[in-house]
């Protein structure tokens, strides 16, 4: 599977970005996909993820409310809809698919940076 990010940007806070991330090869073993993010001098996090259906979703604590993943099947596509950014949220994301176990396959980061 290769994932292909883009959408990250300069935003001010209380702004809004819209992620992407498509994914292509086989798709067929995909059975979730996420978003992570890492800021500097911290380690990666989860921030979102949601199963092939879109059924079961699930959000880092902080995000919620602000942030809305989504998926496109067809396209084999998953988005990250994020609003009303803080500083706070500045780091590299990351999308990933999984199989069902770990997280078997990392796109090549997006730069979001949001100022105050």
């Amino acid at each position: 599977v290769q994932l292909q990010a883009s959408g990250g940007g300069l935003v001010q806070a209380g702004g809004s970005l819209r992620l992407s991330c498509a994914a292509s090869g086989r798709t067929e073993s995909i059975y979730a996909m996420g978003w992570f993010r890492q800021a500097p001098g911290k380690e990666r996090e989860y921030v979102a993820s949601i199963v092939r259906g879109g059924v079961t979703i699930s959000y880092l604590d902080s995000v919620k409310g602000r942030f809305t993943i989504s998926r496109d099947n067809a396209k084999n596509t998953v988005y990250l809809q994020m609003t009303n950014l803080k500083p706070e949220d500045t780091a590299v994301y990351y999308c990933a698919t999984t199989q069902g176990s770990s997280w078997d396959y990392w796109g090549q980061g997006t730069q979001v940076t949001v100022s105050s």
